[in-house]
């Protein structure tokens, strides 16, 4: 007890959590040392003294590294949920949607899909029963107005005609939008263009969080989820949604893949280029490529591929992070590696191939089901949700699209206001601009006044969020809550994971960190910490995935069944346990990794 006083002491001296070296002597105490503990990771602040749940937003954004404060305003301007910061990450505040029985209900459903991790965590505390008060089951959940019933796949699917033009029309109506933010935020600029942003992240949300394009992939995913429960219970079938996905229409992130492959071909037959390339260091190199044979041909595939994806990069959410048309030289070792694994045309047979697997799926469940009692209705159900989940389930991919194309439109705008800066001596580099949340930099432009300190001082906050590891789950009183996979009958040596696309396969493990230095091969596996929607163009050169952050919905997931690669997800630590170079096996279908 005397000890614990002291430790409280110590505590309060200093102000943070401290790491104390003690001795005990003739019954006195000695402290030998005290410092601050780094490594705890920081508690989101509350407005008040009652107890928060919190869950991290990047774990369900396939982005778990911190994102600089001019990135945080962004996304906090663009999410409707109640969000709090913490080590340079965000987080959800879900108490109130805890309290209630049925928010909680669809809540955990989500987070099912998004993490179980995370849903296994939550499950902790609820059972625990001491930290969330329950209200009564029909209080509307704070703020929403609404009442938190769950919605059944039956209702959400009969919002919504199965018909492919309504994604053709949702997909022109974002492009339209986008086309005229670019040519009116030309003719803005200073305090208007800060205006003019406001008023356009309001046009985002419309889009975002209209309620067709929600019905749209809603309806994809009910009836993904249907097609799982009802082979399984029918045919004793696993998994059975994963092989009928793949090569569907309108995924406009699988096709960025396929399209990197289209680059290739172009450029595949000219040696003088290919040799050029693999000495490229400096993002100019696309200036340099006309002097060769077939340079004017290359460039062009790439500037048009650019046009089309360069406002992807990885960790893509945070609007600072390094975008393709900024650093273009990240695609060039993908497109050398599509040219050494890959034959000519191979975009186009990767696609008809998993569409001709996804076809003879279809068929084959169908004409089991019509051997069954009842099989000719069974059969017909079944042919219906396949055909509203190949029609409709591509499109999950295209808000977050539209969102990102915004943002670079943004931060090209944010970053002209930037050099007028640099230039008026107010900051030292454009980048710095990132260091100060938008409101900031508004203030800065409108008045050409900054405290520079401000900047340094988050430049170094940055660099401590960097080696810190946020968690999935933390408490407001600073409990973090690690979730569980609750599974049996797993071989002894094997690295539990999610099972997200079914397939077993075997190969050689690639541990990838960063994009750009991806040397792959036809038979490796990529072993990586997380997979948010530009890392889908290495999918095309592997055979399986395995990451340390997803779940069922998230973006890695969906393009690893499209393209029909076996992938588990949600593996702790998967970048230390498995080694690069390791031959390793995946099961898909299961959930787990073994190292052979």
């Amino acid at each position: 007890m005397q000890l614990e006083r002291l430790g409280r002491k110590i505590e309060e001296h200093f102000g943070c959590p401290q790491d104390i070296e003690w001795c005990l002597a003739d019954d006195t105490f000695y402290i030998v040392q005290s410092r601050p503990i780094t490594t705890l990771y920081p508690i989101p602040a509350a407005n008040d003294q009652e107890n928060h749940v919190y869950v991290s937003v990047g774990h369900q954004q396939m982005m778990t590294d911190p994102i600089k404060p001019l990135g945080l305003s962004f996304f906090l301007l663009t999410t409707p949920a109640p969000m709090r910061k913490a080590g340079g990450r965000l987080f959800v505040d879900v108490t109130h949607i805890l309290a209630s029985h049925d928010s909680r209900e669809v809540l955990l459903d989500t987070m099912g899909q998004h993490d179980p991790l995370i849903k296994d965590a939550l499950m902790t505390i609820i059972e625990r029963g001491d930290f969330i008060k329950s209200l009564p089951n029909d209080k509307k959940e704070q703020g929403t107005g609404k009442s938190n019933k769950a919605v059944s796949p039956a209702v959400s699917q009969a919002q919504i005609e199965n018909d492919p033009s309504i994604v053709a029309d949702l997909i022109k109506r974002s492009q339209t939008s986008i086309a005229e933010l670019k040519q009116n935020i030309q003719t803005k600029s200073g305090a208007d263009l800060f205006d003019f942003i406001l008023e356009d992240i309001q046009e985002l949300k419309k889009i975002l969080f209209d309620s067709q394009s929600s019905a749209v992939f809603m309806a994809a995913m009910d009836a993904s989820a249907w097609i799982n429960e009802k082979m399984n219970q029918w045919l004793g079938e696993k998994n059975a949604a994963d092989t009928l996905s793949q090569s569907v229409p309108n995924n406009i992130t699988s096709e960025m893949g396929l399209a990197l492959l289209d680059v290739a071909d172009v450029i595949r037959p000219y040696p003088e280029i290919i040799d050029y390339l693999q000495q490229v260091k400096d993002d100019h190199f696309l200036d340099e490529l006309v002097k060769f044979d077939g340079g004017q041909e290359s460039q062009d595939a790439i500037y048009a591929y650019l046009n089309q994806y360069g406002m992807r990069c990885a960790g893509e959410i945070d609007i600072t992070k390094t975008r393709w048309s900024e650093k273009p030289t990240t695609l060039v070792p993908m497109i050398l590696s599509n040219i050494k694994n890959f034959e000519p045309n191979a975009g186009h047979r990767k696609f008809e191939q998993g569409r001709r697997e996804a076809l003879q799926k279809e068929q084959e469940l169908l004409n089991r089901l019509k051997q069954l009692p009842g099989g000719k209705r069974k059969a017909q159900e079944t042919k219906r949700m396949i055909s509203l989940m190949r029609n409709f389930i591509g499109y999950r991919e295209y808000p977050k699209y539209g969102m990102i194309h915004r943002y670079f439109v943004y931060k090209q705008a944010l970053l002209k206001e930037a050099e007028q800066l640099v230039q008026a001596n107010i900051i030292h580099e454009k980048e710095d601009i990132y260091y100060l949340s938008l409101e900031e930099l508004h203030e800065a432009v409108r008045t050409n006044k900054l405290d520079y300190q401000v900047i340094s001082q988050r430049k170094d906050e940055y660099k401590l969020y960097e080696k810190l590891t946020p968690p999935r789950v933390i408490r407001s009183d600073g409990e973090i809550i690690a979730g569980e996979y609750k599974r049996d009958n797993l071989p002894a040596q094997a690295i539990i994971g999610l099972p997200v696309s079914s397939g077993v396969v075997e190969g050689r493990a690639r541990v990838i960190l960063n994009m750009e230095d991806a040397d792959l091969e036809d038979e490796d596996i990529l072993v990586t910490s997380f997979t948010d929607p530009s890392w889908t163009t290495l999918f095309v050169s592997v055979k399986g995935l395995v990451t340390e952050v997803g779940g069922l919905m998230t973006h890695g997931a969906v393009i690893a069944r499209e393209y029909g690669l076996p992938a588990v997800v949600g593996v702790e630590n998967a970048t230390e346990l498995i080694k690069d170079g390791q031959r390793i096996r995946v099961n898909g279908t299961e959930g787990y990794v073994e190292i052979l």
